[in-house]
């Protein structure tokens, strides 16, 4: 696998496995996901339907957004996690969870090592990205970079998320200096916002 494009067919088959096991779930807009106990790093959550956005619980970073199917805690099992994450419905939402543990007994019960470990090398290369454009990187590419991300977004999607409250949960610029650069952004027409929402981008230039 040469591209990240999602691998469909390793999460149709660990779904097929896993959804007979889990308990499931429907979410409405703006609700947590939240297994058993609101521990979430202690389980596997699948996705089969809407978009979720996943942050750290302790700093309240955003991480991204993710649209279904999406497999969150596939790993988790593995090797214990100290650090919970909050994952939150950004529209109607539904799938299931079950305990990581159950997981891996599962994956060696069905033979799934190879569907898993597809799974988990898209999601790396897809952090591998991420902290490219936002670690050890100036302010404005980060905003940059955030800005792109959000161009790939349905209209939908666009127009619910304030751009400036999105890039500061993501970046942690302050929001002064995203008010700043998007501003000037608009000003040479690089951008079209509306109400606080990104509509378009022309072009962004590689420098401020």
């Amino acid at each position: 696998m040469t591209t990240l494009s999602k691998p469909l067919n390793e999460f149709n088959a660990l779904d097929k496995y896993l959804s007979a096991h889990g308990t499931r779930f429907v979410c409405n807009e703006g609700e947590p996901i939240a297994a058993e106990g609101d521990q979430t790093q202690n389980y596997t959550i699948v996705i089969q339907q809407g978009i979720i956005s996943l942050s750290r619980k302790y700093n309240d970073v955003l991480l991204g957004f993710a649209d279904a199917p999406f497999i969150a805690g596939l790993s988790a099992g593995a090797i214990k996690n100290t650090s919970d994450y909050i994952l939150m419905a950004e529209g109607e939402c539904n799938g299931y969870y079950l305990p990581a543990d159950a997981t891996l007994a599962l994956l060696e019960q069905g033979g799934l090592w190879r569907e898993a470990f597809y799974w988990m090398t898209w999601q790396h290369r897809l952090l591998e990205k991420r902290d490219i454009h936002l670690v050890g990187t100036s302010n404005y590419n980060q905003i940059r970079s955030t800005l792109l991300t959000m161009a790939q977004w349905d209209d939908a999607l666009r127009s619910r998320i304030g751009v400036i409250n999105y890039i500061q949960r993501r970046t942690r610029v302050s929001r002064s200096v995203i008010a700043e650069v998007l501003s000037a952004l608009r000003r040479g027409s690089y951008i079209e916002m509306h109400k606080g929402k990104l509509v378009n981008i022309n072009r962004l230039p590689y420098d401020y």
